[in-house]
């Protein structure tokens, strides 16, 4: 029998996380998926703020040498992108400020897929840089997961997961492979091993999602080769003809996870649950921070420092003097100017070498 995925979108809650042992508390018991979910993504805050500064942009060639030919109608969709992003960052701040636990708890229904699409909106500025102006989610998943292996992205998002059904890898999480417990990540091995538990998991629903959706469709759908019969019972031979279709599980899967529909059942199961939900909301600023930040360094890079700074001095006051400006003057300027002199030093041990 087929698995259902529900509109075609990958469940929030995977069946793994229910058959854990639970403890006795009933409670405790019904927040256990919530509990999970948050410890993956406070997993994933955990392993960026341990190596964000170590591992930098200027260290990404890909970075150093991003300096494309931008058109105005490139710029325009660019900066229209940004503020798209800027501006859902700012309700997601915001409603940090406003409220207490039970606040943040019943936020949910809009924190998290304003999580989601701050960054994608994002994103897609920065792809509108490398030529890519598709806003198709498909489109946009794959060419993330590409970008992710090759090599644009630095260390602390740079993980991925890949392979057949059944036999999925972790890459780039060298300590992925121990099991995690229900508890929050205190040292970088609980967090790799969050990080991949959320990859597999979230691949093996995304796996089973392009299945039903390859198998409702006459046309695609695989068959028996002995009866010619839509084939309903998956051998792994079957499973590794779709391998392809499901392209690379990335951070951009991950987010994904959280953009749900406001009034979807399991959205209220989480609101239900006994959890920490200002931790909640401050894993998901972290996360949204720091992708915003390396999106926005490319997009600096690419306009050039100082039209980049003059073009953020005159956005409204909320973000051109807020966390906008902020991350600008802390994180992106001085990454350029370092950036600049990785290229210079690189010129001159070309000049040296010739």
């Amino acid at each position: 029998m087929q698995e259902k995925v529900e509109n075609k979108q990958i469940s929030l809650f995977p069946s793994e996380v229910e058959k854990q042992e639970q403890p006795g508390d009933e409670s405790w018991k019904k927040s256990i998926p919530a509990q999970v979910f948050l410890n993956h993504f406070f997993g994933i805050s955990y392993h960026i703020e341990q190596l964000r500064e170590v591992h930098g942009l200027h260290q990404k060639i890909y970075f150093v040498n991003h300096k494309p030919s931008l058109s105005s109608k490139d710029m325009e969709q660019i900066k229209k992108h940004l503020i798209n992003s800027w501006s859902t960052e700012y309700a997601l701040r915001s409603t940090a400020q406003l409220g207490d636990s039970n606040y943040l708890r019943n936020a949910l229904h809009w924190t998290f897929p304003q999580a989601y699409y701050s960054v994608c909106e994002g994103l897609e500025a920065f792809l509108y840089t490398l030529g890519i102006t598709s806003t198709n989610e498909e489109v946009i998943r794959r060419e993330v997961g590409r970008l992710v292996v090759k090599g644009y992205y630095p260390h602390p998002v740079a993980f991925y997961a890949a392979g057949h059904y059944g036999d999925f890898k972790v890459h780039r999480l060298p300590l992925s492979d121990y099991k995690p417990s229900l508890n929050l990540a205190g040292k970088e091995l609980e967090a790799q091993a969050q990080i991949g538990q959320f990859l597999r998991t979230t691949r093996k629903l995304r796996a089973k999602s392009v299945r039903q959706q390859v198998q409702a469709n006459p046309t695609l759908a695989l068959r028996s080769k002995r009866t010619g019969q839509i084939v309903e019972k998956f051998s792994q031979s079957h499973w590794n003809q779709l391998t392809w279709r499901f392209g690379y599980t990335t951070f951009f899967d991950l987010l994904g996870r959280l953009r749900i529909s406001a009034n979807h059942r399991e959205i209220e199961r989480f609101v239900e649950a006994e959890i920490d939900f200002k931790l909640f909301h401050q894993s998901l600023l972290t996360i949204v921070d720091y992708l915003n930040q390396i999106h926005e360094s490319y997009i600096a890079q690419a306009m050039g420092l100082e039209a980049y700074k003059k073009w953020v001095e005159s956005l409204p006051a909320h973000l051109s003097k807020g966390f906008v400006e902020k991350r600008l003057v802390h994180t992106i300027e001085p990454l350029l100017v370092l950036a600049n002199e990785v290229s210079s030093t690189e010129e001159n041990n070309l000049g040296l070498s010739a």
